[in-house]
């Protein structure tokens, strides 16, 4: 999928009364996949059958009805290796929206005193699912695989949803109610007008596109304020460097006087500079580690992950690398200029 596409989940409208019709027809797919601003279009296939799930955590059994969907793969944010199902199968792979979890954790956990989880730990609970319909029950193993930023849903693999509606579904009504669509950036405006001219709502991704944009200007400010940050440093830096030359020169032409070379004078200054720029390199690192640990649970329990810090470490031995050539650059040259 290309970096500048985005996703949305579009649904009818619902009128008064819920009298209205909620499934889309043939000609009305194919009359939105053949939108300019449209890459390609999937349909969410529902379940047609009961679905029970039930969990012993911390010991506490908890049961709930639930609903499963399934759309094609090329529309999933998140594979997994094990998302495959055949009939014989005991054992149902399942992807959550990570809005679900969240909804857990600050809400139901809060609220019920449980604790909250992360995307590992609720991966390891065992499920127990009862699937019924058509005069037939069948129990599995429900295997939370992932969590999806993009689908709003309880999804399985098509795999399962195809056998399970052959074999448990209730009904042949197979038009989907609700689409997910690949949307291009050239999309724009055209987008919403046609979503308005045909009642139709969207349920997620829809401020994607301008989220991604904000986010783009506030990390150039934040990177810009930073640069900025970095060369009043630097300029600060060799003033301090000049003052400081400029202080000792008595010191060093006297030096000269004595027949010391400048390289060995201007060796001292340097090590100090080193020394200087190594420990700020070093105490800035151990904040930005503890600030990562500090953060890491907290993110973790909403199901985001913190990156490797090992980055912006590299990029800060690059900088203070570079700093500190400059740095010795410079003290030679002025000590130079005081011997010569």
């Amino acid at each position: 999928t290309a970096d500048n596409s985005e996703y949305i989940t579009v649904s009818k409208r619902v009128g008064a009364f819920g009298l209205s019709e909620t499934r889309f027809s043939g000609s009305e797919i194919d009359t939105l996949r053949s939108q300019p601003w449209v890459a390609d279009v999937g349909q969410f296939t529902a379940s047609r059958f009961n679905v029970n799930a039930a969990v012993d955590f911390n010991g506490n059994q908890m049961s709930t009805a639930l609903f499963f969907e399934s759309v094609p793969d090329r529309f999933l944010d998140i594979v997994p290796a094990f998302w495959t199902f055949e009939p014989g199968d005991t054992e149902i792979p399942i992807i959550l929206s990570k809005d679900y979890l969240s909804l857990y954790n600050f809400g139901f956990a809060a609220a019920r005193g449980l604790p909250t989880v992360s995307e590992a730990m609720i991966g390891m609970v065992p499920l127990r699912v009862s699937v019924s319909g058509n005069g037939r029950q069948q129990y599995f193993r429900g295997r939370i695989v992932g969590f999806s930023s993009r689908l709003n849903t309880i999804a399985v693999p098509e795999q399962f949803m195809q056998w399970a509606n052959a074999t448990f579904g209730e009904g042949d009504d197979s038009s989907p109610s609700r689409l997910i669509v690949e949307v291009s950036d050239r999309g724009g405006k055209d987008v919403k007008d046609y979503l308005e001219s045909h009642s139709l709502d969207v349920g997620a991704g829809m401020n994607t596109s301008q989220n991604r944009f904000i986010l783009s200007v506030l990390v150039t400010v934040v990177a810009g304020i930073g640069a900025v940050i970095c060369l009043l440093s630097l300029f600060i830096l060799m003033l301090s460097l000049h003052l400081l030359m400029q202080k000792n020169g008595d010191k060093i032409h006297s030096l000269m006087l004595l027949g010391y070379e400048p390289r060995n004078v201007a060796a001292y200054y340097s090590r100090l500079v080193a020394m200087v720029n190594i420990a700020v390199f070093a105490a800035s690192s151990v904040v930005m580690l503890a600030v990562v640990s500090l953060w890491r649970t907290p993110f973790a329990a909403i199901g985001a992950e913190a990156s490797s810090p090992l980055p912006a470490i590299v990029i800060g031995l690059a900088v203070i690398a570079a700093v500190t050539t400059v740095n010795l650059i410079t003290i030679n040259r002025k000590v130079r200029s005081r011997f010569y």
